[in-house]
């Protein structure tokens, strides 16, 4: 492998399976990067953005710390105020992230995110994981989230058919995890994560 090991972007709707499959490629010996995590590092007491998100959006504030529940609900109900809080969020998140990455010079990394936007460089190749709405449903109501909750995100998102449109690859989470495994490996030699 010359130069800089492949950097690939895992993302796809709530519930898709996005966590299953980078733990498969981790298991392939690709660093896994989860700016979820930083997301919610940023928010914490002594996180960058929590003092401007606190006074900005107080009611979902509890105990000293932000309830991001509440803060989910809050900013997935209103895409004005989700912009604004990503405004907020995403310079410090994306620099969390590029330290992270500077980390790993020798090996693959694969970063998972949400909603791959400003974070990530846009000549990353980006492989969206997939799953059936009815699917994703049943996996949320199983985390024990509400159908009110389980309505408002996956109607904050993208579009199954604009999900497929960024792709660089699409991997489809309906059967086992052999299968499962198998498509993983097919993308991974695809980035050139495997060499065969």
């Amino acid at each position: 492998m010359s130069g800089t090991p492949p950097r690939v972007v895992v993302t796809g709707g709530i519930g898709s399976g996005k966590s299953l499959v980078c733990s498969l490629l981790h298991a392939l010996g690709t660093a896994v990067i989860d700016a979820d995590s930083l997301g919610h590092a940023v928010l914490r007491p002594d996180g960058e953005c929590f003092a401007q998100v606190a006074a900005r959006w107080p009611q979902a504030v509890s105990g000293g710390r932000i309830d991001r529940a509440a803060l989910g609900r809050i900013v997935f109900s209103d895409s004005g105020q989700l912009t604004e809080l990503m405004a907020m969020t995403h310079p410090h998140i994306r620099a969390r992230l590029f330290r992270e990455v500077d980390r790993y010079p020798d090996r693959p990394v694969a970063v998972e995110i949400s909603a791959p936007s400003d974070l990530v460089m846009p000549d990353w190749p980006v492989l969206v994981v997939d799953a059936e709405p009815g699917t994703i449903r049943t996996r949320l109501r199983e985390r024990g989230m509400s159908e009110g909750d389980i309505r408002r995100r996956m109607g904050s998102q993208r579009s199954r058919r604009e999900w497929m449109e960024m792709a660089d690859m699409v991997i489809s989470n309906r059967s086992d995890r052999d299968a499962l495994a198998e498509e993983v490996k097919r993308a991974a030699r695809e980035f050139g994560i495997l060499s065969q």
